[in-house]
């Protein structure tokens, strides 16, 4: 038996460590360590409610736009306002261009170097003049000796399964997505003025005036985006796929599955959003309806005040202690958050599995066509695994920028009957409490607030990767990706390339971090935080 750790975990963001324990070549047991203070919560007490969508936007610059959207929801729900149609619309598409954005990065940036070996792209021999080019590149590259993002890679590791030419097609495509979520990006600035940081999802509506002339230019280049997707995204997925169907029986995890929903219909019914509010627990495939009062946060395990353990965020508080890694006792940042006493796995795989259990008819097209593609027809038990959350990303991605065209048209049609309203006037309660129930990319995301003499006087966020990489909870019972991590065959436990395939697969995003740098000499300060 022998134990590895890896940390940090690189390609993600923020800081995560992550040990694993194996015996004869398997995992046997894991422990997921979030190496970063959040402290959000703590700085907004007592600030003025209005703040929280705009700071709240600055825990992640990845995914900043659906943490903005969930402070905003929960804000209009202490506030009792609902916004219009318009501003409904608007929030859609720029909540829609960050998911493209995180899909596309994750699945080349992030993701796609555990499955496709650039070395060997290099021994591929391509008939076309476009791969032929980007091989004499790619040689030139790696001939400078400056490998950036390719250095210090398992090259030639033996679970990498493509041949040179799918290596080479994929290698291509990579640097298209680095240009192509580029453009994402440039579709949430159009609506909401900047990215990272959009300035416009206020509580009430929206502060963005479209003209014709920005909803040309958002359909323009949503257009080129959504032909990419469907030209490039899904093929390589449909060509990688069928070389590790192998991965469709691993990394499972707990099997229980929570999506709160996302993008909202004219109804405001979170059953009825685009992806729907659900649940699906202990493999029953059947959803059921969660309940935010049913959600706890354990921290028996994580580097908090035993006391203030099992609360619903509601009454959440963030008291942390001192950090002491000690896998046997607390060995994290990440709260163990629990709905009705289980973990879940969130994210796309989450999503995904809801609105096809809850016959969403794009969803279940896309979903079916891909399980024929990669010869698994209506195995759906394919998905719940690594290559499932792999191909939940392309399908969301089809739907979405689908959905996202026919939003545009809802705008115009608004705007052509003379129907402008952006915003619901409000006034901000004395005392009131409220919960945003919301979706990043990476999954579940919710922002509950309490407002105290008109101030915020407690805030509490529970963030996807704080269900997906949580610790052992009070009961001991493993996270999310801990357990997906059990039972994974490794090769070679000196290029843990497993390991990583299983960690890349949940995105984990810790939080965004501030290094101390010296203004002269560049150099990175390393400090320690005492309570």
């Amino acid at each position: 038996m022998s134990k590895i750790t890896i940390d940090p975990i690189t390609r993600i963001e923020g800081h995560l460590g992550v040990q694993v324990e194996i015996e004869d070549g398997v995992v046997k047991d894991a422990w997921s360590s979030g190496n970063l203070f959040r402290g959000f919560e703590i700085m907004l007490r007592g600030k003025a409610p209005h703040d929280a969508w705009l700071l709240t936007q600055r825990i992640c610059g990845v995914c900043p736009v659906p943490h903005g959207h969930a402070s905003t929801l929960s804000l209009e729900d202490s506030f009792a306002t609902t916004p219009p149609d318009n501003a409904r619309i608007i929030r859609n598409l720029i909540e829609g261009a960050q998911f493209l954005h995180s899909h596309i990065l994750w699945f080349y940036h992030l993701n796609g170097l555990d499955y496709v070996d650039v070395v060997s792209a290099l021994s591929a021999e391509p008939t076309g003049k476009y791969l032929q080019g980007v091989q004499a590149k790619l040689k030139a590259f790696v001939g400078s000796g400056q490998l950036g993002p390719f250095a210090n890679g398992y090259w030639g590791h033996p679970a990498y399964k493509l041949p040179p030419e799918v290596n080479l097609l994929v290698v291509a495509h990579y640097l298209e997505a680095l240009e192509m979520q580029a453009k994402a990006s440039h579709l949430v600035a159009i609506f909401g003025g900047r990215m990272p940081m959009n300035m416009t999802s206020v509580p009430g509506g929206t502060t963005a005036t479209p003209t014709v002339a920005d909803i040309k230019e958002f359909l323009f280049r949503l257009k080129e985006v959504k032909t990419w997707i469907s030209d490039v995204m899904v093929q390589d997925l449909l060509a990688a796929g069928p070389y590790y169907l192998d991965w469709a029986g691993l990394g499972k995890g707990p099997g229980n599955y929570l999506s709160w929903g996302v993008f909202e219909d004219a109804t405001g019914n979170p059953k009825r959003r685009l992806l729907p509010r659900g649940m699906v627990a202990a493999d029953a495939l059947a959803i059921k309806y969660p309940e935010e009062a049913k959600v706890t946060e354990h921290v028996h395990r994580s580097w908090y005040r035993d006391e203030t353990s099992r609360l619903n965020p509601a009454q959440g508080q963030t008291e942390p202690v001192s950090p002491v890694l000690d896998y046997d006792g607390k060995y994290s940042w990440l709260k163990a958050p629990r709905l009705d006493g289980m973990p879940m796995e969130v994210g796309p795989l989450s999503r995904v599995l809801v609105a096809y259990l809850a016959d969403r008819s794009r969803v279940k097209q896309e979903v079916d066509g891909v399980l024929s593609a990669l010869g698994v027809p209506g195995q759906v038990g394919v998905l719940l695994s690594v290559v499932g959350r792999m191909a939940a990303r392309v399908v969301e991605s089809v739907v979405i920028a689908e959905a996202m065209e026919q939003w545009v048209n809802d705008l115009l049609e608004n705007l052509a009957v003379g129907n402008t309203d952006l915003y619901s006037a409000h006034t901000v309660p004395d005392v009131g409490a409220g919960v945003g129930l919301w979706e990043a990319p990476r999954g579940a995301l919710a922002h509950w607030n309490e407002i105290k003499r008109g101030k915020i006087s407690n805030y509490q966020c529970v963030v996807p990767t704080t269900w997906n990489s949580s610790p052992r909870d009070d009961e001991g019972v493993r996270g999310p990706m801990e357990q997906a991590l059990v039972g994974i065959p490794i090769e070679d436990p000196a290029q843990p390339l497993e390991v990583l395939r299983v960690i890349h697969s949940f995105d984990p995003c810790i939080a965004c971090a501030v290094h101390v740098i010296d203004p002269v000499t560049n150099q990175v300060r390393t400090v320690q935080a005492v309570q």
